[in-house]
């Protein structure tokens, strides 16, 4: 499988709704956040609870996207629409490994891509240089991580 393949299928397999994968993301965002919340005031701006911050935004932002019903059901008769809706084929969670590489990968995610925008902050206070570059690397080291650990835990990856 090529690289270009395994991102698109990466990021489609993300797209699906999964009610009970959004309650994951749900309550690590929430935890990630408290954690943002409850730093002490002069250390909120510091490097490792902005990564919490940033990261528990996009844990929040992916927990409400994975609670949207997809096109699943469109173009079904009502047979197969009642098949689709049984119980049994609901869909169950991915492996262990695989499901914390992904929250570790989206996690990395929030600093990855919103650590850049902070640059905006200096027009709110001129005297406080933001964490830009420290953010970025430490998201791109997660999302990173996350990947490779997602990468080699996946069932197309083991050896058979």
């Amino acid at each position: 499988m090529e690289l270009r393949e395994s991102v698109l299928e990466n990021i489609a397999g993300d797209l699906e709704c999964h009610p009970r994968r959004g309650l994951i993301y749900l309550g690590l965002g929430a935890a990630a956040l408290c954690y943002w919340i409850l730093a002490p005031p002069r250390d909120k701006l510091m490097v490792v609870p902005l990564v919490f911050g940033l990261g528990s935004l996009a844990l929040l932002l992916k927990g409400v996207f994975l609670f949207r019903k997809t096109s699943e059901g469109l173009g079904l008769t009502q047979v197969d629409l009642t098949r689709l809706s049984d119980p049994a084929s609901r869909k169950a969670l991915p492996s262990i490994p695989c499901l914390v590489a992904q929250v570790v990968q989206d996690f990395g995610a929030g600093g990855l891509l919103l650590g850049p925008a902070l640059e905006v902050t200096k027009d709110v206070d001129k005297h406080w240089e933001p964490p830009i570059v420290p953010v970025f690397l430490v998201g791109l080291g997660l999302f990173l991580v996350g990947w490779l650990v997602r990468r080699l835990t996946s069932p197309a990856s083991v050896p058979s």
